[in-house]
């Protein structure tokens, strides 16, 4: 390496050095961090304690943090498939090249640019016991009495999901919409030739085709079901009840409420491993398509 490579390399290595500090300092250093104190008690004030297993033995095992687990599970049951259908679904609807659909594909992708409180207000004037639009579209059609939809312990987590999945929505169309564009237009005309209807299409030619962004955002949904937090704290406050508390509300609740680092710092890492699990599965299946 002659003189003039060493003085790029040194100008490189002191370009990249804020970056890697920060990386240290702001990711790196606070990751350790809540790793180690996973295995203590601590309430930020005081000097850590440590307490071994304790506090993943609590978030797995006691009846709350079953609870918390559950809910998540739940949360993601009704997420998962109802944003990957309804994406696929608003896809293949806005795939044309006709006048104006361009408006449509940013008007159903709005909402995801939105930000979650904002929606969230929106939504719970919607949801109002005695005044909201859900309840009076409902009894003017002669359906139901006035559902609690928020302070109601069997609907309270849907009603949340409903939401996040409305938000959400344009996202995933936009991923279906990319691997659709990658889909080679003959094999879909040279199917309608031979008599193939719409169904048919999508289900022996579009479906196989999208099965790599399929799984994508399958993932995707899985991952940011486990992450959910604006949407209940903005919606329920985890209520009635912890009836829609999920993993990343009761680790917002723990760190900061309660000040319980330890089980909160535990509880993180229990959603780091289910994330990493629901990644590693994925690369799996993927490596035994190809």
């Amino acid at each position: 390496m002659n003189a003039v490579q060493r003085h790029h390399l040194r100008i490189a290595w002191w370009m990249i050095l804020p970056c890697t500090i920060g990386l240290v300092c702001f990711r790196l250093f606070p990751i350790l961090a809540s790793f180690l104190i996973s295995f203590t008690d601590w309430n930020i004030i005081g000097v850590p304690e440590f307490v071994g297993l304790n506090n993943y033995i609590q978030a797995l095992n006691s009846p709350l943090g079953v609870k918390v687990l559950l809910n998540t599970f739940q949360y993601a049951l009704v997420y998962v498939p109802l944003v990957t259908a309804l994406g696929f679904s608003l896809a293949l609807l806005v795939d044309t090249g006709i006048k104006g659909v361009v408006f449509f594909r940013t008007l159903y992708f709005l909402p995801f640019i939105t930000a979650t409180v904002a929606i969230a207000i929106s939504w719970k004037w919607m949801f109002a016991t005695r005044f909201g639009i859900l309840n009076a579209f409902l009894s003017w059609l002669h359906l139901s009495d006035p559902i609690a939809w928020l302070s109601n312990p069997n609907v309270a987590l849907i009603s949340v999901a409903v939401v996040m999945v409305w938000k959400d929505t344009g996202f995933y169309m936009i991923l279906f919409l990319a691997g659709l564009q990658t889909i080679d237009r003959t094999l879909i005309e040279a199917a309608k030739l031979d008599g193939a209807n719409r169904f048919a299409v999508v289900r022996d030619i579009i479906l196989p085709q999208l099965a790599p962004i399929t799984f994508f955002v399958v993932l995707i949904a899985m991952i940011k079901s486990a992450q959910t937090f604006e949407a209940t704290i903005s919606l329920t406050n985890g209520g009635p009840n912890n009836a829609s508390t999920t993993l990343g509300y009761a680790i917002y609740q723990n760190a900061f409420v309660h000040f319980d680092m330890g089980l909160a710092s535990a509880q993180s890492w229990v959603l780091c491993l289910i994330v990493g699990g629901i990644s590693l599965l994925h690369y799996r299946l993927q490596q035994r398509k190809t």
